[in-house]
């Protein structure tokens, strides 16, 4: 009997033994199954947090470039704005105004204190027009166009060309022949609408007008004397100046002028004249002058002569 009870004791203890074995185990495996669960819930906090990280980061860059991109954007149309502003300013500028001032200035144009040089080629464009151009464009001068209506019309393009590089197109008529241009006054003011509108169409500008007139043969003398007075005045009551010259290089002056002879008659012209408007022509047969043009440049630089255009005059 006693050791019944002794057995039974015994195998109550492995029992609890046992239990608490298991007890034991299952805490164990509870325990790593928690830090597990733990070690996953880190390991997503920190993939989330370094998600959210780069999320965030990239949200900046894409908030940085979208500044950037705006700012380059206000950039290009604040570079744009004021490149067309500029654009209009220089157009303006190159659309004459005649004012007082303006008219004051031609009424004194051969006075000055500085010596001043204003090369004019009349009857053009022509053949010769690009070689006179890419002389002034090499000397860096500025020169005044005296064009014919007529010649606008069959060599628009040279005559934008004249108008884009800065020279000023002043007007010279349509015709250039006496008998019509002189028939009365109104037909010397005729002439010169016709000769602007050719000038507006070539150069792509309608609010064009150059308010400046030069009389074909000049304004003093000749056969048609009165009838050239009383179309100055009707022109002056259009806002229309004209000027003549004070100064040549002779290449209409005889039949075959050679470079010497045309460059003597700068010399002989321009001596002891402080402003200078020199006439000379833009036509096919006028070779002499475009092979005599950098000869005279260089005398009227070494005179001390400075360059300009109307620009500065009709204002």
């Amino acid at each position: 009997m006693k050791k019944f009870e002794k057995d039974e004791k015994d195998i109550y203890k492995i029992d609890t033994k046992d239990k608490l074995d298991l007890k034991r185990v299952l805490l164990t495996i509870l325990a790593i199954v928690v830090i597990i669960l733990v070690i996953i819930a880190i390991v997503i906090a920190i993939t989330n947090a370094i998600k959210n990280r780069q999320k965030e980061k990239q949200q900046v860059q894409e908030a940085y470039s979208q500044v950037i991109e705006t700012n380059k954007n206000e950039q290009l149309e604040r570079e744009e704005e004021k490149k067309k502003q500029e654009e209009e300013q220089a157009k303006k500028e190159k659309l004459p105004q005649l004012t007082e001032i303006g008219k004051e200035n031609i009424t004194h144009i051969y006075s000055s204190d500085k010596k001043r040089a204003f090369l004019t080629f009349d009857d053009g464009p022509s053949s010769q027009t690009e070689s006179i151009l890419n002389i002034l464009k090499e000397q860096n001068i500025k020169a005044t166009f005296f064009v014919l209506g007529s010649r606008v019309e069959a060599m628009p393009e040279m005559v934008k060309k004249i108008y884009d590089e800065g020279h000023y197109i002043a007007n010279h008529g349509y015709s250039h022949k006496y008998s019509e241009i002189y028939a009365s006054p109104q037909s010397v003011l005729d002439e010169y609408t016709r000769c602007n509108d050719a000038v507006r169409n070539a150069i792509g500008e309608p609010e064009y007008n150059s308010h400046l007139f030069r009389f074909p043969g000049g304004l003093a003398g000749g056969s048609y004397a009165e009838i050239k007075q009383q179309a100055k005045e009707l022109l002056n009551q259009n806002d229309i100046v004209n000027v003549d010259w004070n100064a040549l290089n002779g290449d209409t002056e005889i039949q075959k002028p050679t470079i010497e002879f045309e460059l003597q008659r700068i010399k002989e012209t321009t001596e002891n004249k402080n402003s200078v408007v020199i006439l000379m022509h833009d036509t096919p047969a006028k070779h002499v002058t475009v092979e005599a043009l950098p000869q005279i440049i260089q005398y009227l630089k070494e005179q001390g002569y400075e360059f300009d255009n109307f620009y500065s005059i009709i204002e």
